[in-house]
């Protein structure tokens, strides 16, 4: 323990704190010509993106925009939102981000928390309606309109002029409204700010809200530089200015932010960017770009092994893939592994690192189940989870409790929900887990997951993990429910695999020989679908709903 402390020491003492947007210059300077994006077969070399970079910024500072001003990205993975991120960041200002798939609701209740001035978005009227409703309301001034035909390569740029006009939203000409030709019109270089990685803060990155309403994780330029630098180390055989990375997962979500959009550009890598997840656009991708690195999720990892359109595609150009935002099943690696000859491994994080803090290593030492070690300049300690203070023994079951320099400065606005989660610079996560004596860390389940029956921690995870030893099994969830007897018990909800055919009951005679019983699922409901997070993790909370509302309407007995 000790000198895995020293080292995380010595990292932090050689490492250096940079203004995220200066990694994007170092990439601009060393691959000019090289393809920085790639967007569906459009591509922009880094001397192009740089220099749109600039003329951004300076649109930006033209408009009023400078130190600590917060600019809302509503965008799915396009070209423009790698821009508007780093001149964002270049000219001091705070990136929040969005989900396009927000409802006018979310996206009022974030801009005023964050106090948004201006949003950049699309053209399309799914998305630009929504948020030029919120305007109206007087949440912000302005609105960013970015036109989708412009990023498109021909044809798709003339067919969706002359097919898709329903699809584009009708923008007023008045002060409120700046089109993205006339920000960059105004051209020139930016004016030079200053920035203290340490305190500015360069992203908002708003919480999922499954915990409560949702707040902002306040992350400097520090704690992304930090992370850009750890990810960078950990993917050490990456090889810069030669790499395609994959982005699939929404850059809006700061797992793709780091991971495939920010680490892509420290590794000079071209960007190969999907607007959205759909398996046949994906696997064509695959076939024209031949990307190399491809962090993902376990659904989509799984989406692809399950497709009986897979063995149709060569998918061997794939070499290093992460996996986040959800447990690796053991079957979903090996199988995934099998049809690429790739090294998948499961890495972990959460918003308020940044995110990144622990993966597995890029070698034959990596673990299936284990989330790997922890990230360069790391620490971690196993809390009690009866006091969550005091450090249990290696080996032992407690809340993980993490710190480095990739840990949020805290949550926007709210000091006390700061002072809960960050005490004596330790962030608690939240996590329930172990880490072994070769510094391997596993993960049984959230704390508030936690299933309490007849007085025993029952793991949902470990019911899960179970749950997916069966063939039949494509996905599963498992929840509490209350039990008259036991307080609570499990509930497990499951998607079979298409064709399968599975019983309750033939389930729980399987689930005997990897269960105890108390452990044993007291309902076992199949699904159709179960539901996902916006990006793609498989998503308890509407069930936990469901469940409640059932029981609150069943007659009393």
């Amino acid at each position: 323990m000790e000198t895995a402390m020293t080292t995380a020491e010595e990292w932090c003492a050689a490492f250096t704190a940079r203004a995220t947007h200066e990694y994007l210059e170092d990439a601009v300077r060393s691959f000019p010509g090289r393809p920085a994006v790639d967007f569906l077969g459009k591509a922009w070399t880094y001397r192009e993106i740089g220099e749109l970079v600039n003329r951004t910024a300076a649109g930006l500072q033209g408009l009023g925009i400078g130190k600590g001003t917060k600019v809302g990205l509503c965008l799915p993975n396009t070209p423009y939102y790698t821009i508007f991120y780093f001149a964002v960041l270049k000219i001091g200002g705070t990136v929040v981000n969005f989900n396009p798939l927000y409802v006018e609701r979310e996206i009022a209740f974030q801009a005023r928390d964050a106090e948004v001035r201006i949003m950049v978005t699309l053209d399309l009227k799914v998305i630009y309606d929504k948020v030029e409703a919120v305007r109206r309301e007087g949440v912000f001034d302005r609105i960013i309109v970015c036109p989708m035909a412009d990023i498109l390569p021909q044809p798709k740029k003339a067919l969706f002029t002359l097919f898709k006009g329903k699809e584009r939203a009708k923008v007023a000409e008045d002060a409120a409204h700046v089109r993205f030709a006339g920000l960059v019109a105004r051209g020139g270089a930016p004016k030079a700010v200053t920035i203290d990685p340490d305190t500015d803060v360069a992203v908002l990155q708003y919480t999922g809200g499954t915990t409560g309403v949702p707040k902002g994780a306040m992350l400097t330029h520090r704690n992304l530089s930090a992370n850009i630098e750890q990810m960078r180390d950990i993917f050490h055989s990456a090889r810069p200015g030669e790499e395609r990375m994959l982005c699939v997962l929404p850059f809006f979500h700061v797992f793709a932010m780091t991971v495939a959009q920010n680490l892509a550009v420290i590794l000079g890598a071209e960007m190969v960017l999907m607007p959205r997840f759909e398996l046949k656009m994906l696997l064509d991708t695959i076939r024209r770009t031949k990307p190399t690195l491809f962090p993902g999720v376990p659904t989509i990892y799984t989406a692809i092994n399950n497709s009986p359109m897979t063995p149709k595609y060569d998918l061997t150009s794939i070499k290093l893939c992460i996996s986040g935002g959800a447990p690796l099943p053991v079957e979903v690696k090996e199988t995934f592994e099998a049809l690429t000859g790739c090294m998948l491994v499961e890495g972990y994080g959460l918003t308020e690192s940044s995110p990144v803090v622990a993966v597995n290593p890029f070698d034959d030492t990596r673990r299936a189940g284990s989330i790997g070690r922890l990230a360069p300049g790391t620490r971690a300690e196993f809390r009690s989870l009866e006091d969550r203070h005091t450090a249990v023994v290696l080996g032992e079951k407690g809340e993980l409790c993490v710190r480095g320099p990739q840990v949020m400065l805290g949550y926007w606005k709210r000091p006390d929900e700061t002072a809960q989660t960050i005490k004596d610079g330790w962030l608690h996560t939240g996590d329930v887990g172990y880490q072994d004596a070769d510094g391997f860390i596993y993960l049984v389940d959230r704390i508030k997951d936690l299933i309490l029956c007849s007085g025993y921690n029952v793991y949902p995870r470990m019911i899960e993990e179970a749950l997916y030893q069966h063939d039949a099994v494509e996905e599963a969830i498992v929840i509490a429910i209350p039990d008259t007897y036991r307080g609570q018990a499990p509930k497990a909800f499951v998607k079979l695999r298409a064709g399968a055919v599975l019983t309750a009951e033939e389930l729980k005679e399987f689930l005997k020989d990897h269960l105890s019983a108390i452990e044993m699922p007291r309902e076992i409901e199949f699904r159709d679908a179960l539901p996902k997070t916006m990006v793609g993790k498989l998503s308890k909370k509407e069930l936990i709903e469901e469940e409640a509302a059932r029981r609150a309407a069943a007659p009393a007995v």
